[in-house]
């Protein structure tokens, strides 16, 4: 009869718990720090600028129109963009305000 050795076996690993998903709470929260929050900041920055707009103002939209806002109503914009030529579009598709006189120096 052939008699094996008994060897002490490792006990049972313990439930892993918390650390188990310490590096999937980490991914959160780097991807919250990484794209969500710096979205957030521009999008609110968007807004102020949006409800800072002004008549007068020039500006450039979002589909590369520069002009002149000439009638502000709380939708809408009428940009003029060229001598007897107005368009009317929604307020956020204003996209950036440009110095005063930067129409004259393009034309």
């Amino acid at each position: 009869m052939i008699i094996s050795p008994a060897y002490a076996q490792a006990a049972p690993g313990g439930d892993p718990g918390f650390i188990g998903f310490l590096p999937i709470i980490l991914m959160f929260v780097l991807l919250y720090f990484l794209m969500i929050r710096p979205q957030m900041k521009r999008a609110k920055e968007q807004k102020a600028m949006v409800e800072a707009l002004q008549k007068g103002d020039e500006v450039v939209t979002a589909g590369g129109i520069v002009g002149k806002i000439t009638k502000l109503s709380d939708q809408y914009v009428t940009v003029e963009v060229a001598p007897n030529t107005e368009l009317v579009m929604q307020r956020s598709a204003v996209q950036v305000p440009l110095p005063k006189g930067t129409l004259k120096t393009l034309q």
